[in-house]
């Protein structure tokens, strides 16, 4: 099991659809939450992209050297830039940060966004390019550690001659990602990816994911891993988690869910089709989990404003860390989290539900090899022992 965080390139809060309450979107902000997530022990951060985010390959670039075994999940965008030149992009940045780079294929699925980026192409028709790019990028990749070339000529897409002088540190090239609920996603999947990500659906249509992913893969004689997008609302108690849902959207009105709600249902993404689907624009105060929890401990609220993953886990610990083995009994291996504001609450999950679920970092999260101080030391002479659940994970 593997635990991923989020750089939130987009912004930041603690209500969701109002400025207040809100945090910079600067570097300072984005190192803050990387160092958090390198320190605790999280296996990678997501850096998302879109127009409305800063650029991903910028932002992981800078924070290479203000961490040390924090791997970068960065996206690759079809048609915004040549797959020869994303190789070597890729190939640097694998180089420079020590073997850290994950890759995430984001094909898009706002027309008007891709429009603005010079992007025309029907949604089957970008799977057809987006085939292509990846054959090329890969190829590319894989040859440069013989020295290899690559002439390719696709419908979309055509190369000569393509070559790398300088490969990537992971063979044959850093680990492909990639999420999409369409049938041409699931055999783009199939065919060329190795993890295959979906946003956080309730375990049974995960699970339908999951095997026609499986099927189509095995028709090609491979083999995926698979991971969930999900945001995380985790307290000690049930009762103070569902409070905290209902205060991360205190702030929200019917109007700015309906906005929100209508630019979505422009988008030909199946993804947020599924994700809209799961609340229908359902949105009461006074009820927050009416409506909106979708299944056990798994809320939709975050959908309402949110384009993208729009559920998230809620509940106490133990709830949470249990949903977390639900999914992982399916056969998901990467769990890619969040939680507003990023920063606390990349602590908060940390030391509640990580010594709750098997990970191998556990060790390194109660760091053994010291023997404390475990907080503050009391009056001067007391230092505090571990924790329980800080024992527990120490085990």
């Amino acid at each position: 099991m593997k635990i991923l965080w989020f750089i939130p390139t987009h912004g930041d809060s603690r209500y969701l659809g109002t400025s207040q309450g809100a945090r910079v979107a600067d570097l300072g902000y984005f190192k803050q939450v990387a160092v958090a997530a390198d320190t605790l022990g999280y296996e990678g951060v997501l850096i998302p992209t879109g127009r409305s985010c800063e650029d991903p390959w910028t932002v992981a670039s800078s924070l290479i050297d203000a961490t040390r075994q924090l791997k970068f999940l960065v996206a690759l965008r079809p048609g915004l830039i040549t797959p020869s030149q994303y190789a070597r992009i890729a190939a640097s940045f694998d180089r420079l940060s020590g073997g850290r780079l994950l890759v995430n294929l984001v094909t898009g699925g706002d027309p008007a966004e891709l429009a603005g980026d010079g992007q025309f192409l029907p949604h089957g028709e970008r799977y057809e390019q987006a085939t292509e790019f990846l054959t090329i990028w890969r190829e590319i990749l894989a040859r440069s550690h013989d020295g290899g070339s690559l002439d390719f000529d696709g419908r979309h897409l055509q190369v000569k001659g393509a070559k790398l002088l300088y490969p990537p540190l992971q063979r044959p090239y850093p680990p492909l990602f990639f999420g999409g609920s369409s049938p041409e996603a699931h055999e783009l999947a199939a065919q060329q990816l190795d993890t295959y990500l979906t946003w956080g659906e309730p375990p049974a249509a995960v699970a339908e994911k999951v095997a026609d992913i499986r099927a189509r893969a095995a028709r090609y004689g491979r083999t995926l891993s698979f991971g969930i997008r999900l945001h995380v609302i985790v307290r000690e108690t049930e009762d103070a988690a569902w409070r905290a849902a209902a205060e991360l959207i205190s702030h929200l009105d019917e109007a700015t869910v309906e906005r929100a709600q209508q630019t979505f249902a422009k988008m030909d993404s199946e993804g947020q089709r599924r994700m809209a689907a799961l609340h229908g624009g359902h949105f009461d105060k006074h009820d927050v989990r009416r409506g909106l929890e979708v299944a056990p401990n798994l809320w939709a609220g975050v959908g309402l404003v949110r384009g993208g993953a729009g559920t998230a886990l809620v509940g106490s610990p133990e709830q949470v860390a249990e949903r977390i083995q639900e999914y992982a009994a399916l056969g998901l291996e990467y769990f890619i989290l969040s939680g507003y504001p990023h920063l606390d609450e990349a602590y908060r999950f940390a030391e509640l539900v990580f010594p709750l679920l098997p990970l191998a970092l556990r060790e390194r999260i109660a760091q053994p090899a010291l023997s404390g101080p475990f907080g503050e030391v009391v009056a001067n002479t007391h230092v505090p022992s571990p924790a329980p659940a800080l024992a527990r994970a120490a085990s």
